[in-house]
């Protein structure tokens, strides 16, 4: 008989794995709870799927956009202890659900080897529509059947194992941000300085934003309340998949 999956995330884990859409995604929602896993010894690579070259809010030529993007996420990651960022280089606004994106990303799951996965939600965020841009949940989507079944499938893309050397690898559990159905929060309030200051990395992408800091603990205060913590505290929502 098959053992129940676990009720709660596991307290700590050895290797995490964000798989986000564009340059930025994982520090609008996620960045302080990586922060959180840094700190506390955790080993986290990202993985950021597209360059993000179809952003933007000034007159920044497009050919220049890829690079500048591409240093704006490397120096964000340093911001909460991140050193191994991964570009698979897609299109920007272009993505599908495609068998070569959920290889790709199963090549990264074999070669990091995390125990847990963040990505986005495959459902869309009625509440929040900015939060579910199409790359968004076609990210969210392929990372699942990239977990599952196609990274702990040694016959799945065998390629990887055959010309690579990659070895299938089983994900314990998967979190997923921006998701309607959320059931698990992290309080971040004390990184939110780190969070912060990842997203001021983001020059392309926020330097119209002369709110930012109230924008976005604004939101994560009303989070942080909606999963009943104190006055004050600032929380980041992820919805829970157990999947080993």
């Amino acid at each position: 008989m098959t053992p129940p999956l676990p009720r709660t995330p596991a307290p700590h884990v050895e290797r995490v794995l964000c798989v986000l859409a564009h340059p930025d995604d994982v520090d609008f929602g996620t960045a302080g709870t990586v922060a959180t896993w840094t700190a506390a010894g955790t080993e986290v690579t990202y993985c950021v799927v597209t360059d993000g070259d179809a952003g933007g809010f000034d007159e920044t030529p497009r050919e220049q956009m890829p690079a500048l993007r591409r240093a704006e996420q490397q120096a964000a990651a340093a911001a909460v202890g991140v050193s191994d960022v991964r570009f698979l280089g897609h299109p920007d606004g272009r993505l599908e659900l495609t068998l070569d994106l959920r290889r790709d990303i199963s090549r990264v799951i074999r070669q990091v080897r995390p125990q847990r996965v963040v990505t986005s939600s495959p459902e869309r965020l009625w509440d929040r529509i900015g939060a579910s841009h199409p790359d968004h949940m076609t990210v969210g989507e392929s990372t699942l059947r990239a977990v599952y079944p196609d990274a702990r499938n040694p016959f799945a893309f065998p390629e990887l194992l055959a010309d690579e050397g990659l070895a299938a690898w089983t994900v314990s559990e998967v979190w997923l941000g921006a998701s309607p159905r959320a059931d698990h929060a992290v309080d971040v309030t004390d990184v939110i300085d780190r969070k912060l200051a990842a997203l001021r990395c983001h020059v392309t992408q926020v330097s119209h934003l002369p709110d930012l800091d109230r924008f976005v603990t604004g939101w994560m205060a009303e989070t942080a309340r909606g999963f009943g913590l104190p006055d004050g505290r600032l929380a980041e929502a992820f919805h829970v998949v157990h999947t080993a």
